[in-house]
């Protein structure tokens, strides 16, 4: 449970009224999502909602070869309960933890009464559901549209907004995984950003050395996605 000590980061809670997050407390656990744990996996039951505070969780269409393609990313900013709010019951998508860290969680039928009993609460999850959706037409358009490099420093960046550190805890399987490419492929995209000065890879984890000149290789998708998921704008600069 959450103790009354414990302040959740997650954003959807901190804009709750203090006696409508109150409430929710008795039925809300943290637990820790281990690096490329499947939280839910396509095809089973949507029976738990996480609300990412220092996590950040993927959805991924899994094709029948195995594969994984990212379709959109959750961090502290929102919750994997979309697909409740729109009447699912067994998730048609992977939920898989990109990055490790700490998430809020309530089983189905705690999400399902706080909408019911908690206007508060079910503005803010609407108002999320279509952030979310915006966010999932534009990385769906950015996949299409536009080069790996692009899309590569388009998903540093915005994991680096939902984490506040430069240093991403990401494995190159990771990334090739979340953008559709070989892991070759993947590994000569961070290659050619190392040689740029603009990132240093190491075992398990790519550090951005130069968020400016990351921006600069980035396409238009990345500044839609911070207006869009309303990430506080941070400097690009490297941190101190």
């Amino acid at each position: 449970m959450l103790g009354q000590l414990h302040k959740p980061r997650n954003r959807l809670f901190l804009a709750l009224p203090s006696a409508h997050l109150h409430r929710l407390r008795p039925v809300l656990d943290q637990v820790t999502c281990a690096q490329d744990e499947v939280l839910i996996d396509a095809d089973h039951a949507l029976d738990q909602v996480y609300f990412p505070e220092t996590a950040v969780v993927s959805l991924s269409t899994v094709f029948a070869d195995g594969t994984a393609v990212d379709m959109a990313s959750i961090g502290r900013e929102g919750c994997t309960g979309v697909q409740a709010v729109l009447g699912a019951k067994v998730s048609s998508v992977r939920l898989l933890t990109q990055i490790p860290g700490t998430a809020m969680r309530m089983s189905r039928r705690a999400f399902t009464s706080a909408m019911n009993s908690l206007p508060s609460f079910k503005a803010l999850i609407f108002d999320y559901a279509q952030a979310f959706l915006d966010q999932a037409l534009v990385s769906g358009a950015c996949n299409a549209a536009h080069r790996l490099d692009q899309r590569l420093a388009r998903w540093l960046l915005t994991a680096r907004d939902r984490s506040d550190s430069d240093t991403l805890p990401v494995t190159q399987t990771l990334l090739a995984d979340m953008l559709g490419v070989r892991r070759p492929t993947m590994t000569n995209a961070l290659g050619e950003f190392e040689r740029a000065g603009l990132i240093a890879g190491a075992r398990c984890q790519v550090t951005i050395l130069d968020p400016a000149g990351l921006a600069e290789e980035s396409c238009e998708c990345y500044e839609r996605l911070r207006e869009r998921l309303g990430f506080h704008r941070r400097e690009l600069s490297a941190a101190g």
